[in-house]
């Protein structure tokens, strides 16, 4: 397996899911021994999938920037992007920080698509279920959502004052949920043709 800076960004993002979820399992009762303050988790696990999301958006850049792409970093990438998403929004139920249906439907989407682009490339024609616009929108408010959900308390500006994280994490994941329904039905509108040859 060839290693480049890119894959190991990718590895990163990885190895980073354990200790993510690990973090919310802290103890933060502070009756017990060893409790660590809540507020204290939230931050962490916000910057934790703050820079997996990073290296998301860094491992392609860098890989199409320095020509270091490759068959096994174009298959690893989105596992790793699917993993993180899947560790946090089922952390996030178990928190009751996001409903089970939301999240179902988000995992859903996630699985059946990539099995979707599977079998099309197999067929070869993976290109005409490659990523569009919808998807990339769909993505980067299911993001911004899920980070306003694991930091969760109120945050203060001194101009703006007060913003509140769970009413706008809990809008913005009610939106993305939408638009995943959205872009898989775009997705399956695209490969229907072959669909329906088979």
């Amino acid at each position: 397996m060839h290693c480049n800076i890119p894959t190991m960004l990718t590895w990163l993002r990885i190895i980073l899911i354990p200790v993510f979820v690990i973090i919310f399992y802290l103890p933060t009762n502070p009756q017990e021994f060893g409790a660590i303050p809540a507020h204290w988790v939230n931050v962490t696990a916000t910057i934790i999938f703050a820079v997996a999301a990073l290296t998301d958006w860094l491992d392609g850049y860098l890989a199409r920037r320095w020509n270091q792409t490759s068959s096994f970093g174009a298959f690893l990438d989105p596992v790793a992007d699917k993993l993180m998403v899947a560790a946090a929004l089922i952390v996030l139920v178990e928190f009751e920080r996001v409903g089970a249906v939301v999240a179902l439907i988000i995992i859903g989407r996630e699985i059946a698509i990539s099995a979707l682009r599977e079998w099309m490339a197999g067929e070869g024609q993976r290109s005409s279920v490659g990523v569009a616009m919808i998807g990339k929108v769909k993505t980067a408010v299911q993001m911004i959502a899920i980070l306003f959900l694991l930091y969760w308390d109120s945050i203060h500006l001194p101009i703006m004052g007060e913003i509140p994280t769970q009413l706008f994490g809990h809008v913005l994941i009610d939106i993305a949920a939408i638009l995943t329904l959205v872009s898989m039905a775009y997705y399956l509108r695209a490969a229907m043709p072959k669909i329906n040859r088979q």
